[in-house]
């Protein structure tokens, strides 16, 4: 009897090691510091950027990064404030210095790389809550600008820890569309760069997550067209 309890004790050990082995499998690790490797270096050198209270400024990541929206739009005073591989927390850490320099218009696309970095959508939803709070606490004439995420596609291969989270993007979407009773303005992106199969399109792209000189344009025609600029 005392060697058939000692089995069963046994048995019940391994499943609850079994059970917590899984359970810690199931937590995904992300992490708020990370910062990509010429960060300081770029912030330091918009810094020294002088400013105006003319300034239009495009806020984001490598998508915001790839291009030169001045010379884009045919606007002297738009300032390109895109970090490649930047996340939210990134964006609050510099935010203070767009903030400083009174803009008149800010244009932010930021939280793919948080999405591919395993942040919670909660969290990004929450950080996109804090810009504009903080935007509109430090400069109150300054014209918020919210973009959606763009799609992306898979079929190119080559950021794959930014494929297959299509849930995310969409949810955190629909959460910065619900962003315009904060009196921001939202420029729904997502659906002009969707192919049939709810892709990033292939002749937008050169690698299923930045754009190519036509997908700028495509972007460049919504922000004129839309009367966003003006």
């Amino acid at each position: 009897m005392k060697t058939f309890i000692n089995r069963i004790v046994v048995f019940l050990s391994l499943i609850l090691v079994l059970a917590s082995g899984y359970a810690n499998a199931q937590v995904v690790k992300w992490d708020s510091t990370y910062r990509p490797n010429k960060y300081a270096e770029i912030v330091a050198k918009f810094k020294e950027d002088p400013k105006s209270k003319k300034d239009i400024v495009f806020l984001g990541n490598s998508i915001t990064a790839g291009t030169d929206w001045a010379k884009l739009l045919n606007l002297p005073q738009a300032k390109n404030r895109g970090i490649s591989g930047d996340i939210t927390f990134g964006v609050l850490e510099r935010l203070q210095d767009v903030i400083d320099g009174k803009p008149s218009k800010i244009f932010i696309l930021i939280g793919i790389n948080d999405v591919s970095r395993n942040i919670p959508d909660s969290v990004i939803l929450h950080n996109y809550q804090t810009i504009i709070q903080r935007i509109r606490a430090g400069s109150k004439r300054t014209k918020i600008y919210f973009n959606t995420l763009l799609p992306v596609n898979a079929s190119f291969n080559k950021f794959k820890n930014h494929y297959g989270k299509d849930e995310h993007i969409l949810w955190l979407n629909s959460e910065i569309r619900k962003l315009q009773a904060k009196n921001v303005t939202i420029i729904d992106l997502y659906p002009h760069f969707l192919d049939q199969d709810n892709h990033l399109k292939a002749e937008l792209t050169k690698d299923g997550l930045h754009l190519i000189p036509a997908g700028y344009q495509v972007w460049s025609t919504l922000l004129q067209n839309g009367g966003y600029l003006k």
